[in-house]
């Protein structure tokens, strides 16, 4: 090891993109999470010792600086053009013979690459001197916006290539979302009680266009690159880097060799039959990866018949997308049932008899919410087409009408929770039916892991190991139970981990656990209010909110008995929040909750001073409605601006608006501004409103 500093940065930095690329591309990690972190560290520490040495495509640069305030535009280099299709055999025949016949081949048969083609979003990669530079959205082809802060966290893209040529290069591929994260996000965001990403192509551009790379980084994003754009001319005199490729599988091969993510399932075909097999072998293969593919995209090999063959003004002509067929089949319905989440929202699903589907049998399947359902004209006894979603979820595509059952009848959502029977309800602009009910056996679970966190109640060991254990051994049913639990039954509490040896369950007393879990829970009854209001999982009460209807209503029975009007009256709590806190009161299991907390002791006031200081910033008194979607910032961004300002953000128009921001796709909110003759800004006033004043 070598004791030079420099030296030693650059033995560092070459070792981590090295286990990089072989974790991230190659999939062949050569060493533990723990020793790759250990070098990652030693390489902060020495950086941190050495800040001169620090250059911009060091691994430790991958997340650094600030949010972005918005996204350039940026023009390709060449137009990303998209590709036409091809749906069966027949189809990739008929483009086979229009390449050969426009390539005056007559029956020779031509060479193509056939690659997977990639479910994510289209990205342009520039890199001069090896050095990544730029990172850019598709956008709409000819231009689009420069996210390179959020390409840097991509472990997967290179900082700086090996053996890099001189040259200004483009390089194009596809930024995608791997399954396995697309699930871990869902969970979370489902926890958190926000809407869940349909797919992972959905998950990975919204991803892409988040404006603080930090958050970018957590999602684990992958890449695949495949194209080169523009290589100079073989034997040109101005291209001293030899950059001379004559055919497209030499240029992937290339650019494996520079270390750039290139999918290695590729194939060079000698012929369109080649290609077929191809495309038939992966349609039943694809589901083994752990990325979604939706085809095989079929390019010429040779590079100078691609330049004889052009383009069209969408498509080019030497390349084509053959769609994998959907993975359906036909099944009769069942019933169709309704299940509870951990947010309360209550879910229709249908029950099957099973089939065989895309490799896995299925017997139940998502119905996504009623409206859906009457949209369809979804009936239980129904025969219906069932198919995978991105060869995941099963969902219920459409019944067939033609074999309905005279007595079929449309469904109708139940009005009643089918775990404890409260009213159901729906907010306006919402599809989803939700259990308010905090201590609904179906939401109590997560609840009871989120009335424990850091943030609220604070009950350090109060994991969900040990709430499963306490539901399953019927000691806790609310979050009440929890503060009548006494030390000796949670010391003598046994629980059953998982040997990592065996599968077989050990058993075990908590022990000393079980004591300082049972002195945690006694010292959290002393939290302010501000902490049980969030505690509480009220929907939309996050803990900037919790603490200010903490400070300015002051105890648990004013929040309670506290009316629209008199909720909406505090600042930052707007219509959405106020209706939330107001349908949580008026479910009579919420209160008998609220009053069993206190009678345990948990604090029902707050000590957080009043509120004596009035919003300031030339916005205060102003309230605004923000809908639709912002191009150069995301709607968290948008309100923190205001906010700043002295503004305050309402969730709802009203005759109180001062004006309303619409963005894209602006809906319900844009057309109840001009009914009230409320002022509304586009995007690009609003930008000089926030800017300028």
């Amino acid at each position: 090891m070598s004791t030079d500093p420099q030296q030693r940065l650059n033995e560092l930095r070459d070792a981590i993109r090295h286990h990089e690329e072989r974790y991230y591309i190659h999939n062949a990690p050569e060493i533990s999470d723990e020793e790759f972190d250990r070098l990652l560290h030693e390489l902060e520490r020495l950086e941190a010792e050495h800040p001169d040495l620090v250059t911009a495509d060091s691994p430790t640069q991958r997340v650094a600086g600030r949010p972005v305030e918005g996204f350039a535009t940026v023009e390709h280099l060449v137009p990303m053009l998209s590709l036409d299709n091809a749906y069966n055999e027949e189809e990739l025949r008929a483009f086979d013979e229009r390449v050969r016949r426009a390539a005056g081949l007559g029956d020779q048969p031509v060479a193509y690459v056939a690659e997977l083609k990639i479910d994510g979003l289209s990205i342009a990669l520039t890199y001069q001197a090896g050095r990544l530079v730029r990172g850019a959205t598709r956008g709409d082809g000819t231009r689009g916006e420069e996210v390179t802060p959020n390409v840097r966290t991509i472990r997967a893209i290179p900082l700086a290539l090996r053996q890099a040529p001189d040259a200004r290069m483009e390089i194009r591929g596809e930024v995608y979302l791997p399954r396995a994260s697309f699930e871990r996000m869902n969970r979370e965001r489902e926890e958190a009680g926000e809407p869940l990403f349909q797919n992972p192509r959905n998950a990975a551009a919204g991803t892409m266009r988040n404006l603080d790379p930090a958050l970018v980084s957590k999602r684990l994003l992958g890449a695949f690159v495949y194209q080169l754009v523009s290589p100079p001319t073989p034997g040109d005199a101005g291209n001293p880097n030899g950059l001379r490729y004559e055919s497209h599988a030499s240029t992937l091969e290339a650019l494996t060799a520079w270390g750039l993510p290139v999918e290695r399932h590729w194939k060079r075909c000698g012929s369109v039959d080649e290609v077929i097999a191809f495309c038939q072998e992966w349609a039943d293969r694809r589901r083994s990866l752990d990325f979604d593919t939706d085809g095989v995209v079929v390019k010429v090999d040779d590079l100078a018949l691609r330049e004889k063959l052009g383009r069209t003004a969408k498509f080019p002509r030497w390349a084509t997308a053959f769609k994998f067929p959907a993975q359906q089949a036909h099944t009769r319905l069942l019933r169709i049932d309704v299940n509870v989440g951990r947010t309360g929202a209550v879910t229709p699903y249908a029950v099957l008899e099973p089939v065989f589907v895309a490799g896995s049998t299925i017997s139940m399947a998502t119905l996504h919410n009623a409206e859906d359902i009457a949209r369809k004209d979804v009936r239980e006894g129904d025969t219906v087409v069932i198919e995978k979603a991105g060869d995941v979820i099963p969902k219920v595509v459409s019944p067939i009408a033609s074999l309905r059952p005279a007595d079929a009848v449309p469904w109708v959502m139940p009005t009643t929770c089918p775990e404890c029977g409260s009213t159901l309800r729906r907010d306006e602009e919402e599809v989803v039916w939700r259990c308010e009910n905090s201590s609904c056996p179906a939401r109590l679970r997560r609840s009871l892991e989120h009335f424990a966190s850091r943030s609220a109640m604070n009950i350090e060991g109060l994991g969900a190991s040990l709430v499963d254990q306490l539901i399953e051994q019927g000691l806790v049913r609310d979050f009440s139970d929890v503060y009548h639990l006494e030390a000796s039954a949670l010391e003598n509490l046994v629980v059953a981990p998982k040997d990592p040896k065996s599968d077989r369950a050990v058993p075990r007393k908590l022990g000393k656990v079980g004591r300082n879990v049972f002195e945690q829970i006694e010292r959290s009854k002393a939290n302010d209010l501000s902490r049980l209001i969030y505690a509480l999982g009220i929907r939309h009460i996050g803990e900037k909110a919790a603490a200010t209807t903490a400070r300015h209503l002051r105890t648990m029975d004013a929040v309670l008995d506290a009316t629209v009007e008199a909720l909406q009256a505090v600042p930052e709590i707007g219509p959405v929040v106020a209706a939330s806190v107001r349908a949580f009161a008026e479910e009579s299991h919420n209160r008998e909750l609220v009053s069993r907390l206190q009678q345990a002791g948990v604090r029902m006031t707050t000590e957080l001073p009043e509120p004596t200081v009035e919003p300031v910033g030339r916005l205060a008194g102003k309230t605004f409605v923000l809908t639709g979607t912002l191009a150069k910032m995301s709607r968290e961004d948008a309100t923190a601006a205001l906010e700043a300002l002295g503004a305050r953000v309402s969730g709802s128009v009203s005759k109180k608006t001062s004006a309303v921001v619409a963005g894209a796709d602006a809906g319900s909110k844009l057309e109840k501004a001009r009914q009230l003759g409320v002022e509304v800004l586009d995007e690009a006033a609003f930008q000089q409103l926030i800017m300028n004043g």
